[in-house]
């Protein structure tokens, strides 16, 4: 059975900006960290509630501003600490899940007490159909994995359909394909959350940070799985006309 995870909106989270890095909702992600003022987040973390706000810096500055507060974009993704390797020389190996998509409200700088910057979340995922939530507003309880399929009748239709694309011989390469294929086979798996694992394949595929950006700041589930939907019919397209088309060339010509 999943493990429930509360997550409580009346407190600051520690935030953890990453250089154009996007997690999603539902996706597993493992860092290394050494930099002394996020092993100390890692510390406090673990000895509370075990999550992590995982952002991604706004524009260039953070390349000159890196120890001071370089500009993060709003929508960040919380993430909770699975498990985690204390290094021998300091610093941690850290497992992380991506829980949901949050919004800054609020930005509090880095002071003695934490050498690390905090926030002030508020959810930012637009509920998928099915019952109202029973959660306060300050007060959100996310499951580890799905277990249930609340579906709308527009990402009924697009399971088919990118189940149809993902199958598709020019994506027979993508990192991770056949992985999620198999969960597109798993009927108590939400589509909402198989659009976020598509979206996970598409991040280490597209060269845009914009691009990446929207696959997490997008906080309505049907205008995700349409974006997700366009990028991997748009990658397959592109894929697909640069396969050589042996047998269409004249005999003693090809591609070298």
């Amino acid at each position: 059975m999943p493990e429930l995870i509360k997550i409580n909106f009346n407190r600051p989270f520690p935030v953890f900006p990453l250089a154009g890095f996007v997690l999603l909702p539902h996706i597993p992600f493992r860092v290394h960290i050494t930099e002394p003022r996020y092993t100390r987040m890692v510390n406090d973390v673990l000895d509370d509630f075990g999550q992590i706000a995982l952002a991604t810096f706004h524009g260039d500055r953070w390349q000159d501003e890196y120890f001071a507060n370089p500009p993060i974009r709003p929508i960040v993704c919380l993430a909770q600490i699975e498990s985690h390797e204390r290094l021998p020389l300091g610093g941690y190996n850290v497992a992380l899940q991506g829980v949901c998509r949050a919004r800054i409200t609020e930005e509090r700088a880095a002071d003695d007490e934490y050498p690390y910057r905090r926030v002030i979340l508020e959810p930012h995922d637009k509920p998928a159909a099915g019952p109202p939530p029973t959660d306060s507003p300050d007060e959100l309880t996310a499951e580890s994995a799905p277990t249930s399929n609340s579906d709308s009748a527009i990402l009924e239709g697009w399971r088919k359909r990118v189940r149809r694309i993902l199958q598709s011989e020019s994506l027979e390469t993508l990192r991770f394909r056949d992985e999620v294929l198999t969960w597109f086979d798993r009927t108590e798996v939400p589509s909402h959350v198989l659009v976020d694992m598509v979206g996970h394949l598409l991040i280490t595929s597209l060269d845009d940070a914009e691009r990446r950006y929207k696959l997490l700041a997008t906080a309505d589930p049907d205008d995700r799985a349409e974006y997700v939907e366009c990028e991997l019919g748009h990658l397959a397209h592109l894929l697909e006309r640069a396969k050589p088309q042996a047998d269409e060339w004249p005999k003693g010509l090809s591609w070298n």
